[in-house]
C-alpha cells in the first residue's frame, strides 16, 4: 500500500524564507531558501560538521542549532518550515527545535 500526504505548497520568500530538511538514512541536511530568488541563503549537514554518529537525533540537532547559528550571521530571523513528505517527529523534530533554541523563529 503506497501511503500518499496531501500538504499545501510552503514557499518562502525574502522576509521569510523557507527551512527545507532532507533526511536520509546516514545523514541530514537543512537549507534556507529564498523561493522568489531562488537562492540558498545558509545550508548546513552532517558532511559539514564532525559528528561520530550523523544519523541520530543528537546530530540533528546539532544541525539545527548550526543552521540557527548561520541564519543569525546571515540576519535571518523568521522563517518557514518546510519537512517535506517526512513525518514531523524523530530527527525532523530535533532539527526544528534545535533551530528555535538558536533564535529562528517559525
Amino acid at each position: 500500500m503506497v501511503r500518499r500526504i496531501r500538504r499545501r505548497k510552503i514557499i518562502g520568500t525574502a522576509e521569510k524564507p523557507r527551512i527545507s530538511v532532507f533526511r536520509s538514512n546516514s545523514h541530514i541536511y537543512a537549507q534556507i531558501i529564498d523561493d522568489f530568488a531562488a537562492k540558498t541563503l545558509v545550508a548546513c549537514s552532517t558532511l559539514e560538521l564532525d559528528i561520530e554518529k550523523s544519523s541520530n537525533i543528537k546530530a540533528a540537532e546539532a544541525i539545527g542549532s548550526e543552521l540557527a547559528k548561520k541564519a543569525k550571521a546571515a540576519g535571518i530571523s523568521k522563517v518557514v518550515f518546510d519537512r517535506g513528505t517526512f513525518l514531523y517527529h524523530g530527527r525532523i523534530k530535533a532539527l526544528a527545535d534545535a533551530a528555535r533554541k538558536g533564535g529562528l523563529e517559525f
